[in-house]
């Protein structure tokens, strides 16, 4: 109580006290002092609202999340000042962040040095039959980084004919600007590179219906699966019997999906390591009617042998971080391999089986796509060896042809980038030519510009030999067996002295060979496209797409 009343009788000398001439100069501070400190809440409540708008894209959360009692609650609890938005202001604001994000990356995909390569897919939405395109960029940074962008989720109006999703992409690339850009859709090498189909989807072709040949035995032990996942009864008398009979692994049962294979040989392969149980547990569950026999067992377990390459090969092409384009050829040859020693097995399903892959792999792979084999030329540990030893398993006696087929066509690439390049630079003189301020010397650097296009075209195969066969005499890197081996960190630094490979090297290993990115986005978009659909929404749906992964980058 005294210290109040000292408080408050030192207030009342000080509010008698006459205020000085610089004491009434200084009385705006405290309202500048109060005006910053609501600048600070405004910006502190605008972050808030678009850190709302970013968590609803990252993790596809609906609209209506803002309408719910509880989130209210918890954000008036956060943060009393903030009021929630509505729904069409939540809307807008995504929009925002999607202009400044695509905006960004438009930035990024002008400045960007590299060729852009691209990848497409189609989808059908369940509930209302509509079709929907996604693109997806793939390109090397500036840093030397693998990067990919979504850049458009378009709804595609029927009928979806090879014009219509033409003009679909095509409208894309000239709204992005980049059609300029892409690498082998602009015909590189007159279009002796072609764009390949999705490696991804033709693994898939190649073994997939091929399984209907021991459909039978597929069958019984997906029933199997089946049963003893049904319920948590038989879940836990089937973990009880493993633990009698001492199974060495606690990997549990996983029943498959019937249209992606590599999840059927998961099953499969799982279900062999139980086979020793199912015929004891069909003593103890009067209702597991159909035990696999020995003979499905058998067939199984070579099936399942022999498609381990396939599986493994299918998993590094469904990557979301692509692996880069030097590792395509070695699998693609791999999986022929393979291909050839299921035609010696000694179960007549497993032959017949290779005999359909292999119709189908020579219908799609019967030459190997030239890019595979350049962009295995330049990885420095292998070189041309790696052709070298693989061409003659493949191709025997053309061997020596595919082999020189490969090299050639690095070769022209090389003539081509030095040719464009030769071109620029002209391009440059020529524009110094006619700048006012040297039309004195004309004549003298005309002269000159001719001199330079002779000596230019005299030297260019000399060149190309020599840069191309420097990188090919020179000593392998060597290779470790936990190679982690990172070719675009290598690229990057040697540069200086292969320019022109430096920049072949990074247009070509950012190539995919699959379709995956774009599938990627179907995955979550059956979640965020409503069954009201409407062109608006499609909008909307491109919005969260697209910024989500860009957000992500």
């Amino acid at each position: 109580m005294e210290v109040q009343s000292e408080r408050a009788e030192t207030q009342d000398e000080e509010n008698e006290t006459p205020k000085t001439q610089n004491e009434d100069k200084s009385s705006p501070a405290p309202m500048k002092m109060i005006s910053t400190r609501q600048n600070q809440v405004s910006l502190n409540l605008m972050g808030i609202k678009r850190a709302l708008a970013n968590m609803i894209i990252l993790h596809e959360y609906p609209l209506s999340l803002v309408d719910h009692i509880g989130f209210k609650i918890h954000s008036n609890t956060l943060q009393p000042l903030f009021k929630v938005c509505s729904r069409n202001t939540v809307k807008k604001d995504i929009f925002k962040i999607f202009e400044i994000e695509r905006e960004r990356t438009m930035k990024l995909l002008d400045t960007n040095k590299s060729k852009i390569a691209i990848t497409t897919d189609m989808w059908t939405s369940n509930n209302q039959k509509r079709g929907f395109m996604t693109v997806t960029s793939h390109f090397i940074d500036d840093a030397w980084k693998l990067q990919s962008r979504l850049i458009r989720f378009i709804y595609v109006p029927c009928p979806h004919t090879a014009d219509v999703l033409a003009d679909a992409l095509m409208e894309c690339m000239y709204d992005w600007n980049f059609d300029n850009k892409l690498s082998y859709s602009s015909l590189m090498l007159d279009g002796r590179l072609f764009p390949m189909r999705c490696c991804a989807h033709i693994l898939n072709l190649v073994v997939r219906d091929d399984l209907e040949v021991i459909k039978n035995s597929i069958e019984k032990i997906r029933y199997s699966v089946a049963f003893w996942l049904g319920t948590q009864k038989r879940e836990e008398k089937f973990i009880e019997t493993t633990k009698q009979l001492r199974v060495p692994t606690s990997k549990m049962l996983e029943l498959d999906c019937k249209t992606r294979w590599n999840s059927t040989y998961s099953m499969l392969k799982t279900a062999m390591i139980y086979k020793d149980i199912f015929p004891r547990l069909k003593h103890r569950e009067p209702l597991y009617k159909e035990v696999p026999s020995e003979s499905d067992w058998v067939k199984t377990n070579e099936l399942v042998d022999k498609l381990g390459i396939f599986y493994d090969v299918t998993l590094l092409f469904s990557e979301t971080k692509y692996p880069t384009a030097n590792l395509y050829f070695k699998n693609i040859c791999a999986i022929r391999l393979a291909i050839c020693d299921c035609l010696v097995s000694d179960q007549e399903d497993v032959k017949t089986i290779a005999l359909q892959m292999q119709k189908k792999f020579e219908k799609y792979w019967d030459t190997m796509h030239g890019l595979m084999g350049v962009a295995s030329i330049l990885d420095p540990r292998y070189k041309m060896k790696q052709i070298e030893f693989l061409c003659p398993l493949i191709y025997g006696d053309n061997a020596a042809q595919e082999v020189f087929k490969y090299k050639n066509i690095l070769y022209d690439l090389v003539k081509e980038y030095q040719s464009k390049s030769q071109q620029s630079h002209h391009v440059q003189h020529e524009s110094s030519i006619n700048n006012p301020l040297s039309r004195a010397t004309m004549p003298k650097l005309d002269l000159v510009k001719q001199l330079d296009v002779f000596v230019s075209h005299s030297t260019t195969n000399t060149h190309v030999k020599y840069e191309l066969d420097h990188y090919l005499d020179e000593s392998h890197l060597p290779r470790n067996d936990d190679d982690d081996f990172e070719i675009l960190c290598w690229w990057k630094s040697n540069g200086i002295k292969y320019p022109t490979l430096h920049d072949i090297a990074r247009d070509i290993l950012a190539i995919p060979v699959s379709t995956v990115a774009s599938e990627y986005c179907f995955s979550t978009s059956g979640r965020i496209i409503s069954p009201h659909h409407s062109r608006l929404h499609s909008k909307i749906v491109e919005a969260l797409m697209c910024a989500r992964d860009w957000l992500w980058n």
